[in-house]
């Protein structure tokens, strides 16, 4: 996780669910804001990525949305990044 903050406003956002399958640390999700707009990063073991974009302008609330989301689904983007991410 990295977060950038200035004047109590958050200016830059990475965070991500890593997972280890089989003694190798693998990247599943990623949430960012570079290409400059705020979004999804969905990952598979085949190296297939899909970007998603996320309507949230504010970073403090895409930061809590984010956190919020890993949280409540980390094992759901598990088993999709061991089945490989559907186009």
């Amino acid at each position: 996780m990295r977060i950038a903050i200035e004047k109590s406003k958050v200016t830059d956002v990475v965070i991500q669910y890593e997972t280890r399958i089989k003694d190798k640390w693998h990247t599943v999700v990623r949430y960012d804001c570079s290409h400059g707009f705020f979004h999804r990063d969905l990952l598979s073991m085949k190296g297939d990525k899909i970007k998603q974009p996320i309507s949230i302008t504010n970073l403090n609330d895409a930061l809590t949305y984010a956190e919020q989301d890993l949280k409540d689904r980390w094992e759901w983007y598990k088993e999709q990044y061991k089945r490989g991410v559907k186009k």
